[in-house]
């Protein structure tokens, strides 16, 4: 079966997640099964060295709700990008496979839980949300990088690199053919061009629980994506995202 219009869209980009994947796809599958709307889940495999992609395969197997794309480059960027725009969804969410956000709450960023959605995005900070087990470590470095976004490129936003991020089709199709960086910052860029076309961005507080197996290498992550902020602002200055899409 087909689906000619999909409510929702979920996005999954995976990096070497063997191990994480059958258990993520077993909770999509009892979410997708749960709700009355349609629902289509659109894995993207990021040029993994393990059996990534030969497990997605076997996994979409009776599952006509469920894609798998492979994209031989790496960048989760890239992987998001490529995601969102073969997606087919009114709304189109982005997830992490851990699901360190309870895939229960992914209704949250949807009508009718969620009106007049353009972009929302999953909050660790603001009223509301909470996390759980977290470093201490962890968490004061996330903060002091949201600092630096928020002087930099997103004044007033305070949880940018959350995985859990949903956008109307229209957000889609006029931001994500505008973006450049294909990294792990990916997100500022898409938040800073949505933004800068006029499109209102929602913080959703969620419930968040600390992966240890977290791929994101704290220092040389954070210093690549300090240096893609400034490399946003340059873009602006360039003009690189006042064109149409």
């Amino acid at each position: 079966m087909i689906l000619s219009k999909p409510f929702l869209s979920l996005v999954l980009p995976v990096y070497n997640e063997a191990q994480r994947l059958p258990q993520a796809i077993e909770k999509i599958d009892t979410f997708v099964r749960q709700n009355e709307y349609e629902t289509e889940v659109l894995i993207v495999e990021n040029g993994s060295t393990d059996e990534t992609l030969s497990i997605a395969k076997n996994l979409s197997q009776n599952k006509p709700y469920l894609k798998v794309y492979e994209e031989t480059q790496r960048g989760k960027g890239l992987a998001v990008r490529q995601g969102m725009l073969k997606a087919r969804g009114k709304y189109r969410m982005m997830c992490d496979v851990d699901f360190s956000m309870p895939i229960e709450q992914v209704s949250w960023f949807i009508p009718p839980n969620l009106s007049d959605v353009e972009v929302a995005i999953g909050s660790r900070e603001v009223p509301g949300a909470r996390r759980f087990e977290e470093p201490a470590y962890r968490h004061l470095i996330g903060r002091v990088f949201n600092t630096m976004v928020r002087w930099l490129v997103l004044p007033g936003l305070h949880d940018t690199q959350c995985g859990f991020k949903c956008f109307h089709e229209d957000v889609v199709e006029n931001v994500f053919p505008l973006q450049t960086l294909e990294g792990m910052s990916f997100d500022s860029e898409v938040l800073f061009i949505a933004r800068k076309k006029g499109f209102s961005i929602k913080e959703v507080p969620i419930d968040w629980y600390f992966d240890p197996d977290s791929r994101v290498r704290l220092i040389q992550d954070s210093l690549r994506m300090a240096i893609d902020l400034i490399t946003i602002r340059q873009n602006a200055r360039k003009g690189l995202y006042d064109g149409q899409a």
